[in-house]
């Protein structure tokens, strides 16, 4: 035997999943000798790259966590003070190892799919209910993006109700956080909407404005008595949004009891680590009566095919996907991970242990006032929760100096220093903060004590909150480990994820999230980081950024990348944001026409409205593609004023256009930019690139092609890369200096977003270098048409290339169907009968599946698949020859709940065997959905977004 010592484990080869044998198998099947014969056929050869990526060569997994071990020892944790939006915080052990860190959690898709999503949907129901109590408000949707992009979205929601159309200025306190503002500046700019920036006791409002915005404890941590405020804005029909700390409403009353119209945050401070800036989730409350204008996902209560208790996704005709320039946003994606951690985070505390640890940050923060006080400093607050400002004069610098040597980072501001508690600062804490401060007057350490002893909350009374919040028994059972850990498996046994099977997803592409690429972003020394510590101590992230930015910039062709935007949609929206810029730095700010193909997805018109622009739509032929007779003489009507191009490539219907170079080349010819939508990227890397098309920027999805998971609808990425010449417009930050000669101000409040899960997409490049990640595009051309081929004989594919080949994804024609009763939305509930999630459903085409199986599958589980789809093809015949009656058949009557399967009662025309296990395979691994078929009309009409009394659903709640 010899002995072979240099072997070292492919990360590729875990990656990607077909086996030698399963590709020469795939490959027998579609005729073709080699995975590059098949490429040949499906990528134009005009577009091919001609040399190979230049990445650095693949490093092991454990080679790669050696690095990243090195790398983040450059990032110092310091103890951080700084707050503005930002805490240290505790998440407790049963949520970090059981949802941050779970698959069975952090793999699941968007719930559209409510049947197989009823866990999820209840842990969002509780966030949703937790932010309702809490905020003093109606009704509050499933989490935004940040804390300054959902005042952004309250800004414009108030813009669209307003009744006065000569209404368009929108007050802002000065004491608002400078991020919140600066991306207040980006969204208000497009609209004509005029920001007043000012002291909210003195500004003068009248009937020229429609909303105002206030920060509740305010920037500077005062906390205001903002009812006289609300009231004098309500007079002049001026929609009040409070920028309000939830932790603090635990403590102070609630928004919703002194005029709130809306109510906006961050729950980031509810167990979910700082993360250098995110992923966090936002909220987003207000009155029930703008129920149909809120941004963002809604859960609703409804009831199932048997009359129970179901979640679903509520209002859906309000979202982009629908409504395109039209929607009440762009959003297309929420942090419903981070969300689902903060609802669990409120139910094992519950409303007494959130008291507790609110009462115990304004206590240690009243002592520490108290005793600088006592020291001789000047306090500058005079009610407050968890933030003081001090008044240093010429000891500024002494301070930060004494207190860098100390490891603990302030908040500067000339001579003012703030100083923002949390739920780690310890009494140890404050009494070393004290030394720093005593030392820097001369003070010896021990002459200044910790006050403690009888201390008065600085809230009065009026300002003191009396309801009750967080009554719904969800917030008061589960708080000892043993009943957390139950609760959060039990509803995690009621979701499909990836853990359970493939999810074929065309456009989500729905692949592994590699536990390597996982286990660095809970790190301590990525996780404790502040977003806006001092450069010097985040040297460990930086060298991450720059990597990741030459990495992605090889891969686009592109000159740099922002990585500002935090998800898909907002990606769009800043690109657009950066054209717009160049025209206007150019002198041709009169530029606003953006041509859109009819096929696009949702986001791309609603971005584009956003984005001040007007929207031409361009046909599509019978084929899919770009209609170039109609986009060239659309490009010459609209010349003059031409400003974009959006197109998706390979396009929305899976397919690599032939024309694209010269669909590019007239758009520049006419003056305009070309906008490349990223979320086909995975089809392009290693092959060609948006900038080998023509694109001028492009956003990409790292939650899709770059391995960022789903997390059940959130978190995202969707950071922009662009041409040298759009370069100097990229975003800028208000608070860290990012910025480049003509930035845009800021789209995220973070200025490198969610910048903890960029450590993902930097893993998963880094161990699969460049050709590895050519590879895992051939393969996932290569599983895409080979699931083609098995299933075209079964189900018409709508779209191909001219080689007959699709991309990575497919159009699964089931129109025809209609003709006997069978809609597309019964394939997709049958398909959980068979242990699978839906493929995208309607989308581009009403009335089709778009499938997508990405390179980490392998042919056995693209088998399965195909076998459960063909089945079902089956049951369609037998529906059309009368064998299955037309109403009462498996597709109608799906998904099959374990309750009905072993009910005493079985009315269907078909066995029990047929309902539950259709195919062998089932029956040895049977995921069962929780419910039945939701009523979604019932639950439009009888809208309740908060956990129900528990006496209307008593017998639904026994595992809720």
């Amino acid at each position: 035997m010899n002995l072979n010592i240099h072997y070292q484990e492919d990360f590729k080869d875990r990656h990607i999943a077909p086996s030698e044998k399963d590709t020469k198998e795939m490959l027998d099947v579609l005729g073709v000798d080699n995975i590059d014969q098949l490429i040949g056929q499906t990528v134009p050869d005009k577009i091919r790259l001609k040399q190979p990526l230049n990445l650095p060569a693949p490093k092991s997994e454990k080679d790669y966590l050696t690095a990243l071990r090195q790398t983040a020892s450059l990032n110092k944790v310091f103890k951080s003070y700084i707050g503005q939006g930002y805490y240290d915080t505790v998440t407790p052990g049963v949520i970090l190892r059981n949802v941050m860190e779970n698959p069975g959690w952090y793999t699941q898709y968007t719930p559209y799919q409510a049947e197989i999503a009823q866990g999820r949907l209840q842990a969002l129901l509780n966030f949703q209910t937790m932010v309702i109590d809490l905020t003093g408000m109606e009704i509050a949707n499933a989490s935004l993006l940040d804390e300054g992009t959902a005042a952004a979205e309250a800004m414009f929601m108030q813009y669209s109700l307003r009744k006065n159309q000569q209404a368009t200025k929108f007050f802002v306190s000065e004491l608002v956080f400078p991020q919140t503002i600066d991306i207040l500046k980006t969204r208000a700019n497009p609209y004509g909407i005029e920001l007043v920036i000012g002291d909210h006791e003195t500004v003068a409002l009248n009937s020229e404005f429609f909303g105002a915005a206030i920060q509740y404890p305010a920037g500077n941590g005062e906390v205001f008595d903002y009812s006289a405020f609300a009231q004098k804005a309500h007079d002049y029909n001026v929609k009040v949004t409070v920028i309000a700390d939830l932790l603090s409403l635990v403590l102070l009353t609630p928004p919703g009891e002194w005029g709130a119209d809306v109510v906006v945050g961050t729950t980031q401070r509810f167990g979910v680590p700082m993360g250098f800036g995110g992923p966090h989730a936002a909220y987003f409350a207000t009155k029930e009566e703008y129920k149909r204008s809120i941004p963002g996902r809604i859960i609703g209560v409804t009831i199932d095919s048997n009359n129970n208790y179901a979640l679903r996704m509520a209002l859906q005709t309000r979202e982009q996907h629908i409504r395109r320039d039209k929607a009440t946003s762009n959003i297309c994606t929420a942090q419903a991970l981070l969300a689902i951690m903060a609802g669990f985070y409120a139910a094992y505390h519950g409303p007494q242990g959130l008291k507790l640890i609110a009462e115990r940050v304004h206590g240690l923060t009243v002592s520490l006032a108290r005793s600088l006080e006592n020291a001789g400093y000047k306090v500058l607050n005079n009610v407050y929760f968890d933030t003081i400002q001090v008044e240093l004069g010429d000891l500024a610098g002494a301070i930060h100096g004494e207190c860098l040597n100390n490891e603990i980072n302030l908040h500067y501001n000339g001579s003012v220093v703030g100083i923002s508690l949390d739920e780690t600062t310890s009494p140890e804490d404050v009494k070393l903060l004290l030394k720093v401060f005593s030392k820097v007057k001369a003070i010896a350490g021990d002459a200044v004590e910790l006050e403690d002893k009888g201390l008065q909350t600085v809230i009065p009374a009026a300002l003191q909150r009396t309801s009750e919040y967080l009554t719904h028994p969800v917030f008061n059972t589960h708080h000892s480990e043993h009943e957390m850990l139950r609760y959060i498996k039990s509803l995690e046994t009621k979701d499909l994820s990836l853990c359970h099977s493939m999810i074929a997803l065309g456009s989500c592409t729905m692949k592994l999230n590699a536990t390597t690429e996982m286990i660095p972003v809970t790190w301590p020394e990525f996780g404790k980081i502040h977003p806006f510590a001092p450069a010097d101590q985040v040297l460990g992230y930086y060298n991450v950024f720059n990597e990741l930015d030459k990495w992605l910039s090889e891969i686009t062709g592109f000159a740099a990348m922002s990585f500002q935007p935090n998800a898909g949609a907002q990606g769009e929206y800043a690109g657009l944001m950066v054209i717009r810029a160049y025209h206007q730095d150019r002198g041709e700010g009169h530029r606003n026409i953006a041509l859109i193909p009819s096929s696009a997805h949702g986001t791309n018109p609603a971005s584009a409205a956003m984005a001040g622009m007007k929207i031409v739509v361009v046909k599509s032929l019978e084929n899919g593609n770009i209609d170039v007779d109609d986009l060239k003489a659309k490009a010459e009507q609209y010349a003059a004023d031409l400003s974009c191009l959006m197109v998706t490539y390979p396009s929305t219907h899976g397919v690599f256009e032939e024309s694209i170079i010269d669909i590019c080349n007239i758009i520049h010819q006419h003056g305009g930019q070309v906008y490349m939508d990223g979320a086909n990227m995975n089809a392009q890397v290693g092959l060609t690139s948006p900038a080998t098309i023509g694109a001028d920027v492009c956003h990409l999805n790292l939650h899709k092609t770059f391995c960022i998971p789903h997390g059940g609808g959130g978190p995202g990425m969707g950071p922009i890369g662009v041409a040298r010449h759009l370069v100097p417009y990229l975003p800028g930050h208000a608070v860290v200096d990012i910025n480049n000669e003509k930035s845009i101000h800021a789209v995220s409040s973070a200025p490198w977003g969610s910048a903890s899960i960029l450590i993902i997409s930097h893993a998963y490049i880094a161990m699969m270098g460049g050709e590895g990640l050519t590879s895992a595009t051939k393969y996932a051309i290569l599983n895409a048409n080979y699931m083609k081929a098995r299933l075209e004989q079964h189900y018409p594919v709508l779209y191909t290339g001219e080689g007959g080949r699709v991309a990575h994804e497919m159009i699964l024609d089931c129109r025809s169907f209609k003709n006997f009763g069978i809609e597309v939305v019964d394939i997709a509930k049958r398909l959980m009968d068979y242990g699978f999630h839906a493929p995208t459903v309607s989308f581009p085409v009403a009335g089709t599946l778009m499938v997508e199986p990405t390179e980490s599958e392998p042919k056995h589980e693209l088998d399965r698949f195909c076998d459960a789809l063909i089945s079902i093809r089956n049951e369609i015949t037998a529906v059309e020859q009368g064998i299955l009656d037309k109403t009462n058949n498996p597709l109608k009557n799906a998904p099959h709940t374990a309750a009905v399967v072993t009910g005493d009662n079985w009315t269907y025309g078909y066995s029990r065997q047929t309902a539950a296990f259709p195919l062998p395979y089932v029956a040895a691994y049977k995921f069962w959905p929780s419910v039945g078929r939701v009523n979604d009309s019932y639950g439009d009409r009888s809208l309740v977004c908060a956990c129900p009394p528990i006496e209307s659903y008593e017998e639904s709640y026994a595992g809720i």
